[in-house]
């Protein structure tokens, strides 16, 4: 293993597609920086990685824009240049029609989906515009580019990290900062089971067909961050073989 002198900090690391960028980019070198709120996953993360690559650990909540910038601001000092930063924290609640949504559901899309992002970009983003270097990886959705029925809440928040997306790489393109989206699909974690609070149906979304794993979209993630300095991957939409588009998928039974 090739060892850098880079570090990345991952949001949403304690399970999925942050854990499992975590693994990759420690398999590859990459010193990280670590967050999520549930420390006894991140404290057994850190133990399972640090004989790689360096790692710090941050236990906070991106809802809460205070502990945000307290948390990033703590960063020692070997940790506090960030070269990349994946913003991956997300979640969705519900799949409700409009007038049948849940506001709680709401806010929460929103609180960590969209405003969650901007803080932990806002805490991040000055250092990389001081040294004029810098890659941003925005982990959006399929949902992002097509809105399916009672998605209406949860689309409107991956349609917004698109957009953000968009608005920082022009903001940033003079300070030549990279930034951009991956947008996978149906990916097998623990996305359904928050989604539906753990009633059966969370159980059967995955069945009848190959799911992406969160290892395929952490190699996705590394490939795009390990282009030369003059590529940038701007936006990826990824797909299971099985899957068309968000309602048609082939399944077996």
């Amino acid at each position: 293993m090739k060892k850098t002198n880079k570090i990345a900090l991952i949001t949403g690391a304690t399970s999925g597609i942050g854990e499992a960028a975590a693994y990759e980019f420690a398999k590859q070198g990459i010193n990280l920086v670590l967050c999520g709120r549930r420390l006894e996953r991140l404290n057994t993360i850190q133990k399972a990685l640090e004989q790689l690559v360096n790692v710090h650990i941050l236990n906070f909540d991106i809802r809460d824009k205070t502990k945000t910038f307290q948390a990033i601001e703590s960063l020692p000092e070997k940790f506090k240049k960030i070269d990349i930063l994946i913003n991956n924290a997300g979640n969705a609640h519900g799949l409700d029609s409009i007038n049948e949504g849940n506001i709680d559901d709401w806010d929460a899309m929103m609180d960590i989906n969209v405003k969650g992002l901007l803080y932990v970009s806002k805490a991040i983003i000055p250092q990389m515009t001081e040294h004029q270097s810098g890659h941003i990886i925005n982990i959006g959705s399929s949902a992002g580019k097509e809105v399916y029925p009672k998605g209406n809440v949860y689309c409107a928040s991956k349609h917004a990290v698109l957009a953000i997306t968009e608005g920082m790489r022009l903001d940033l393109n003079p300070f030549g900062i990279k930034v951009g989206s991956i947008n996978p699909s149906l990916v097998e974690t623990e996305f359904s089971q928050v989604r539906f609070k753990g009633d059966a149906i969370a159980d059967s979304v995955y069945t009848g067909f190959k799911a992406l794993q969160a290892s395929d979209i952490a190699e996705i993630i590394y490939f795009a961050v390990s282009r030369p300095p003059h590529v940038n991957i701007a936006d990826l939409l990824v797909f299971p073989t099985a899957q068309a588009n968000s309602t048609t998928v082939k399944k077996d039974f």
